[in-house]
């Protein structure tokens, strides 16, 4: 039997990550009214329980919306001063990575309108998301962040808290994603590196992530950029130059200097120019392979 919260929470955004957020929170027994911009994943929810929403106008009529969408501009939509106005919502929580900019304006956009808002973006691909074990970094007023603390217990197993200011869970996330793309290009070069010298790439992965780098990380992007596994896409590539470009803007704003960010961002985009935008981020290895002269 499902235990009811007895408040409607309000979800936007169903793609890969959201579908199994919002499927969370129903299995937790939240009252949840769904929005996208492509109806088949409403359909997808409406059919495990969920409430369709008409618009984001019948989004914002819930209690409590959660977003999870792809970026700054499909965010932006949110900050609408009309839809906030005739909005009965009293909190936002936006899951999304964003600017640093973003996170500044959407928090004083809110206060304008009496809503609380929090960031909340989270680390996991959409297997993860779908088993609701993912782990959730936060940050915004204390009161706000217990008010939506059952939501996160319902999408993950650990809140990570960092402070009390939203854009503070925005620059951990973008922090983190930095170094993911750096660990994926790291590896990509040293598997060129081996396979040129005559090295299997799957052998050496398989010695580093069973030694000096376990977790899933080298393991798991690892074995793609050693297999040359990049479909299907759990994180596109182009969400990755994304987030390499927020980091290079985080760093510009506070004079941080990224040396590597430049490296990576070219990379993302000599891949995106050969046609690879449809696949993994990790497809960015395919670059580093040509650099090298290594066969496709």
């Amino acid at each position: 039997m499902r235990r009811m919260t007895g408040r409607t929470i309000g979800f936007v955004g169903l793609g890969a990550m959201g579908r199994g957020m919002a499927g969370s929170l129903l299995r937790a027994g939240h009252t949840v009214r769904v929005w996208n911009r492509s109806p088949e994943p409403v359909a997808a929810l409406v059919a495990e329980g969920a409430e369709a929403a008409d618009s984001l106008a019948d989004v914002f009529a819930a209690d409590t919306v959660v977003s999870m969408l792809a970026n700054d501009t499909a965010v932006e939509r949110m900050l609408d001063p009309e839809l906030l106005a005739g909005a009965a919502a009293t909190l936002h929580v936006n899951m999304a990575t964003v600017s640093l900019a973003l996170a500044e304006r959407a928090e004083a956009r809110y206060a304008e309108h009496g809503i609380g808002y929090v960031a909340a973006p989270v680390l996991g691909r959409p297997p993860v998301a779908a088993a609701g074990r993912l782990n959730i970094l936060v940050a915004g007023a204390p009161e706000l962040l217990e008010r939506a603390q059952p939501l996160f217990a319902a999408m993950g197993e650990r809140t990570w808290h960092f402070g009390e200011s939203p854009r503070q869970a925005n620059t951990a996330k973008i922090s983190t994603n930095f170094l993911i793309a750096c660990a994926i290009e790291s590896m990509a070069e040293a598997c060129s590196l081996a396979e040129a010298h005559g090295v299997r790439p799957t052998d050496l992965v398989e010695m580093l992530s069973g030694t000096l780098f376990p977790g899933p990380i080298h393991s798991g992007y690892g074995s793609m950029v050693a297999e040359r596994r990049y479909e299907p896409a759990g994180f596109r590539l182009p969400l990755g130059l994304k987030d390499v470009g927020l980091a290079l803007e985080a760093g510009t704003a506070r004079n941080v200097p990224l040396p590597f960010g430049s490296i990576l961002r070219d990379a993302f985009l000599d891949a995106l120019a050969h046609g690879d935008g449809d696949k993994d981020w990790a497809a960015v290895a395919a670059v580093a392979r040509r650099r090298a002269g290594l066969p496709d």
